[in-house]
């Protein structure tokens, strides 16, 4: 997680879009090929995995290591952003457990009903604005770093929109990551 700040922008583009495409494309052949459509089924969540734990990692470590560069003028709370970040990784390992349980239920001809999936819909909203909270924090704290002032939300929505759509955002952010970090141990 270190080193996420500073490897340069088409490596961590391929980490995170190229590879598992790459992957998706593959395994859509090989479902082509053999029929079983299975085999696709049960890699695809070790891909979601991959991508959500590089992803959140990445995030992490703007997160952390950018409060560490924030001026004294500007106040943001770490530990409410850790909080947020955590959640929507607690939503996804629940979700995975939810979703094996009900296909393997259903496998065995059992059927669910939609009052089974009722408790999703709140924890699944509170984990969107998790995640829309990291990229308020990562990005007013990115703006903040590079200006060392505060900063109105009219002055890094930019980069909040551009790590939202990261396979863009991040051929823009990490150089600017990279510019911050050049020099600094990471932690």
């Amino acid at each position: 997680m270190k080193n996420l700040l500073k490897i340069k922008h088409w490596q961590l583009f391929t980490l995170l879009f190229a590879i598992p495409f790459l992957f998706q494309m593959v395994m859509m052949g090989v479902v082509m090929k053999s029929n079983d459509p299975t085999i696709f089924i049960s890699s695809f969540p070790f891909l979601l995995i991959y991508v959500l734990g590089l992803f959140f990692s990445w995030f992490y470590a703007m997160g952390v290591n950018l409060h560490q560069k924030l001026p004294e003028t500007v106040a943001m709370n770490l530990g409410r952003f850790m909080f947020f970040l955590f959640v929507p990784l607690v939503y996804m390992v629940v979700l995975f457990v939810f979703m094996y349980v009900t296909f393997s239920d259903i496998s065995a001809g059992n059927q669910s009903g939609p009052g089974a999936f009722a408790w999703l819909i709140p924890l699944h909203i509170f984990s969107v604005y998790c995640i829309f909270y990291c990229l308020y924090f990562i990005s007013k704290c990115l703006k903040s770093v590079e200006l060392q002032r505060t900063v109105e939300f009219n002055e890094y929505a930019g980069e909040f929109f551009l790590i939202w759509f990261f396979p863009l955002g991040v051929w823009f952010i990490q150089p600017r990551i990279n510019k911050l970090f050049e020099n600094d141990n990471i932690s």
